[in-house]
Parts: structure tokens; sequence; C-alpha cells
């Protein structure tokens, strides 16, 4: 199950189609007839073939309309990476995926003439007819129609489950895999070999004749290999970086030191300080503590070696899942509550939020609304400051909130001296001794309760006539997310609402959909994501910078609100920053959103016992090299403060809060 730190910023993934160019031409018709309706002899007329990947989230949780598609490589030919697909040239096959064991297979029945771009590869300044190359690749809907087009558009080239091998160190370069191709006639060159700079499509590439018609191109074989059978196999390869590493066959030791030694090397906050730990001090004080886990085979001591290791980290996309040591640690540290929930408000002072109806606190007369004012001889706010929070968190306002919540958390039967005052009463001193019970933590832990079974987006028309759009998760069925938000966005121009509002609270993130493209004609620019390369040993870009793209369908409402929370992460936050960048847009909320940006495909771990670690290796950088939202988050322009009245109302006091500001 994944949890709330494992939310892909996800950029990379999204942008896994494809795309190819360089001496494009397209098909004329002196051209088609040179050769005849009928597949050349002996050339491929079915694809077919298997795959397998390890990270879930994309073929299982984002998409549910799977497809595999031959995809043209013009992008690649070219090196142009927003080189954009068009629309003549794919062609889609069916995919069935077996998500209990992680695979799948496809098969694509190819067209009698394709449509793609006819590129000249034989770099010998003489104009050719040329052929045209496509890579198999997964190709699922995310919007519109099955096909990539307009608001769904595909650039670069494969990098997830595509018949080609990539390169992440060297510009997802291809090194290996199958291609398709198709020549116009007997007198086109294709490469028959890499070339001694290694890379295809390049001046340096010997060169072979191919056959009129359709074929397949191995390029693991050297020299490369024409295959021509007519129904030809081909595999769907996961990148390596993307794969998780496994480790979880190794000891305790050996599975440390090679997640500590990848992480301490790409993490993705290197050289940013206070945002990466001292790695040689940090390991000289574990390293003992996994030796010993292991001397003893102790599970739950690694778990705790591992604990250690993660909130280490002041980022809150670092993760560990302890498998059945967590139910352990769980006991220590969760399952014991007194009863009742508190919050902190923009003041200082500290309230009671929650009662549970016959638990210690209720039964030591402490009632909702109380003031706290001491806990364990400590003042509140001190008492506070020394819990300990149950994960990492990027920002300070973050690690307060839950130390909030955890203040009042703890082993069944601990006990805690309590100070407060109720309502209209006098100041109290209390005993109380924790039992089992989650519901006080429920109350407020990650902002409270939500149900876990709502659609990614709803939304109606308040009664006060104003639209209302919540988007309740971007890691769930994103098809139907971007389908029901620009629904929502008719149906209130449909009805001329006064504005909208657009409520992105307690949304944990997934993949960024660039919904701002609906209300904004412009191109909004983002981050530029960056990983480590082994090869420079820096930091390096991936791709070209991320940006919001206008849609086809444009809305425009006369006031505008966006709501944000401090639970607002990851993917949120970027579909957050894009919408606060729409002219007349107004961010409002007590929080900024959660700070939590890094980008974490690359940097999921198994380790032995289930047990496993996520740790973001991409970063997003602005144009003066500074940080994109990591430990700052979207801010509100009109922040709202957090009081006793509104705490303890039982309402929604934010949402009321932007219906009044619409409505003034």
């Amino acid at each position: 199950m994944k949890t709330r730190w494992i939310f892909l910023s996800a950029v990379l993934i999204l942008t896994l189609l494809f795309s190819a160019c360089q001496g494009e031409s397209a098909i004329s018709s002196s051209t088609s007839n040179q050769t005849s309706n009928q597949p050349a002899a002996g050339g491929p007329v079915l694809l077919t073939g298997n795959f397998t990947y390890t990270n879930e989230f994309v073929v299982e949780t984002y998409y549910v309309e799977n497809a595999v598609a031959i995809n043209d490589l013009t992008g690649f030919i070219k090196r142009d990476k927003l080189w954009e697909l068009p629309i003549n040239g794919q062609v889609l096959g069916y995919m069935s995926v077996d998500k209990e064991n992680n695979k799948g297979s496809f098969r694509l029945a190819l067209p009698v003439v394709p449509e793609g771009i006819l590129n000249d590869v034989n770099h010998d300044n003489k104009k050719d007819n040329g052929v045209q190359v496509f890579a198999l690749t997964y190709s699922p809907n995310l919007t519109g129609g099955p096909f990539s087009e307009e608001d769904d558009k595909s650039y670069g080239w494969p990098a997830y489950l595509a018949s080609v091998k990539t390169d992440a160190e060297n510009k997802d370069e291809i090194t290996g895999g199958k291609l398709l191709i198709w020549a116009p006639d007997d007198a086109q060159e294709f490469p028959s070999e890499f070339g001694t700079d290694g890379l295809l499509f390049t001046a340096d590439d010997p060169l072979m004749k191919v056959p009129a018609g359709y074929s397949v191109i191995d390029l693991d074989k050297n020299p490369i290999t024409v295959i021509r059978d007519h129904q030809a196999e081909m595999t769907l390869y996961e990148p390596a970086d993307i794969a998780v590493k496994d480790y979880s066959q190794l000891s305790y030791k050996e599975a440390f030191d090679k997640m500590f030694e990848k992480i301490r090397k790409e993490y993705a906050f290197n050289g940013i300080p206070g945002k990466y730990p001292d790695w040689d001090s940090l390991y000289a004080r574990l390293a003992p503590q996994v030796d010993a886990a292991q001397k003893a085979s102790d599970s739950y001591a690694y778990f705790l070696a591992l604990h250690d290791f993660a909130m280490t980290f002041k980022d809150g996309h670092v993760n560990l899942d302890g498998a059945d040591n967590q139910q352990i640690f769980n006991q220590k540290y969760v399952i014991g509550g007194y009863g009742f929930a508190i919050r902190e408000l923009s003041n200082g002072d500290v309230v009671v939020v929650f009662v549970k109806p016959g638990s210690p606190a209720d039964l030591a007369g402490i009632k909702v609304g109380a003031q706290v004012t001491s806990f364990n001889g400590l003042p509140i706010a001190d008492a506070i400051s020394k819990a300990l929070p149950l994960s990492p968190q990027s920002t300070d306002y973050g690690l307060r909130y839950e130390k909030t919540v955890m203040l009042t958390r703890g082993p069944i039967g601990a006990t805690a001296s309590v100070t407060f005052i109720n309502p209209n009463a006098r100041f109290k001193g209390v005993s109380l001794i924790s039992i089992y019970e989650l519901d006080s933590l429920f109350a407020t832990y990650m902002g409270g309760q939500r149900d876990p079974n709502v659609l990614p987006a709803e939304y109606e028309i308040l009664p006060e006539g104003i639209g209302y759009v919540k988007v309740n998760s971007n890691y769930d069925d994103l098809n139907l997310l971007v389908r029901i938000f620009q629904r929502a966005l008719q149906t209130f121009k449909d009805n001329s609402v006064k504005g909208i509002i657009i409520d992105l609270r307690h949304n944990y993130g997934g993949s960024p959909l660039g919904l701002a493209g609906f209300l904004y004609d412009k191109e909004i620019p983002l981050g530029q994501l960056e990983y480590y390369s082994d090869k420079s040993g820096k930091f390096e870009p991936e791709g070209p910078r991320d940006r919001v793209l206008p849609n086809v369908e444009q809305y425009r409402f006369a006031k505008m609100v966006l709501l944000v929370d401090q639970f607002c992460y990851s993917a949120c936050e970027i579909e957050a920053y894009g919408i606060s960048q729409v002219p007349g847009m107004h961010v409002m909320g007590q929080f900024p959103t959660g700070g939590v940006e890094g980008e974490t495909a690359r940097g999921d771990f198994k380790l032995p016992d289930g047990m496993s670690v996520t740790v973001p290796t991409g970063r997003f950088l602005l144009p003066d090299g500074s940080i994109f939202l990591e430990g700052k988050g979207v801010q509100p322009d009109l922040k709202l403060l957090i009081t006793a009245d509104g705490v303890l109302s039982g309402v929604d006091t934010v949402l009321n809060a932007a219906k009044d500001f619409i409505n003034q």
C-alpha cells in the first residue's frame, strides 16, 4: 500500500511517452506509388510481446485505459525533446496487464502503410526518401480520446515501458532494444552499428541497405540485425533507473551499505544547506546499529536503524515502510492515547478540539474547548517542541503540526500530567494513563480523517452561486480527474457562477496534470528537473524545463480562489503553483502547501524482511539556481488565522472565508 510520502512528483513518468525528427518529409503520393499496398514479402504484420514492471503506480494507479502504440522517433533522430508527436503516425494495439504478478502482454496489428515521418538517416548529404522509424511504447490515455493529441500531447522519446533501452546517464540516448522501421523502397539505408561515438543516427554510423516495407531492427545484436518475421516478438523495458532497487535478498549490512552509498550520491538536495545530512557522521552512527542487528538477526533493531536514517532528513518525501516491524513501533509510540486531541492557534494558545467519550481525558473532566497550559510539567509550547514526530517533514510548520499531534500519543499505560482550563471554569491539573485508542489520533493527524472512497475530483454549485471543485487526489485515475475537472469548469460557465473555488487541501500528491492550462492561455514555466549523473559527478538537467501549457478549451471567471493547506504535497504543490499563476487567482489558506517537492521515481529501495525506503533523487530548480517549492510551498496571499472559534466551530471556516471573499 502506498503511503503519503511515496508520491511522485512525477513529472518524469508523465512525460514518458515519445516522439522523433530530422530531415523530415511527409509521405507524398509519389512516394506511396513506389510500393504496392501490401506488406513486402517476409515483412512483419503483427507485433506481440510481454513486459514486466516494478513501479506499480503508473500502470496500476495513474492509468486505467492502457494501450501499446508504435510511436514516431523523429524527435529522437533530431534530438528534440519538445518535438510533438503527430497523430497521423500513431497506431494503437491491445495491452493486457496482470497486476497480481506485475507483468503484461500486448499485440498490435500494423497498417498496410504507416503515416509516420520519413527520415533520411544515412548522412551522405544526398536527398533520399528515408525511412519511418518507430519505437513500440506504452501509451495510456490521459485525457480526451485514445490518441496523443491536443491536451494530451507527447514529447521527446520513449522512457518508460518502451521497446528500446535508454541511458539515463547520457540524455536518455537509445542503447539497445528493438525498433520498427518502414521503407518505401529497397534503396534506403539504416545504421548497421552505433558507430564510434556510441550514439544512434549520427554521422559515424556504419550503414546497411534495408528491404522495402516493415522490418524490426534488433539493436542488441552487433551488427544490428533486421527481422522480417510476419509475427515479430518485442519486449517493453522498464528503465533501470526507474525500476525499484531490490536489495531484499542481501544481508542487513549489504543492503544498508548499497542503499546508503547510492543515496549519499544521488539524494536530490545534496549541496543545499540544511537539507542533507553529514554523510560520514551519519554512517558512523548507524553502521554499528546495523552490524549489531545482523549479528543478532534482529529485524526490529534493523528497522530502528533505518528509522534513525529516515528521521535524519528534513524531507517529507523520505519514507520508511517497516512491514511487520511497523506494528511493534506503533505499539510503543502511536497506539496509546489519552482520548483527547489538541490544536495550536495562531496566537500560541493550545485548545482541545476532540475528546473521546469514556476516555481518560473525558473521565478527568477535560472538555472540548479547554485551553491546555502545560503537559508533563512543561509549558505547553515547550512540550510540543520536545515531542517526537512520526515522520520526516520538509517545513517547520509541518513539523510543528506533527509534533502537536504526537504529543498526546505513546505506549499503552504511559502517564501524563495535564494542566488545563475548561471554558468558563478554573485551572485544573490531572494525571492521565493512556489506553489503546486511535480516535483522538485520527481527529487531527494529517488534518483529520477523509473518505478514502471519494472520486479523484468532485464539484458542485454552492447555494451562494459559486462554483466549487475539490481535487481530492492526483494519485487516482488521472483521466477521470481531468475529465471531472473540465466538466466542473464547463458547468460553472454554463451556469454563470459568481466565481470559482478550487480546493487542493488534503491532496497528498501523485502526478501534476497542469490543470491551470484550462484557465490561462499562456505558458506557465515551472521547475527544471535534475538528477545526479555518475558520468559528470554532478546534477544534470533531465529534459527541458517543466511547464503548464494552455489547454484547447479555455474558461474565464470573474473571481477565483485557490484553497491550500500543509497537506497539499508534492504533485499537488506543482498543481497549486500553476493555478496560483493564473491572472486574477487568489491563494487562500491557514498554511502554505507542504513544501514537499522532490521526485522519487528513481529512489525506491526494497530491503530485507519486507521493509522499504523511499528517498527523492530528483530536484526542481528555478533559473536563478534556487530550489522550486521544496521547504517553502505555495504561499497564500490571503492568509487566515487559526482561531479558537475556527477550530471549534465544526464548520469549514476556510471555505466560508473563500465564499465571503467572492461575495464581497
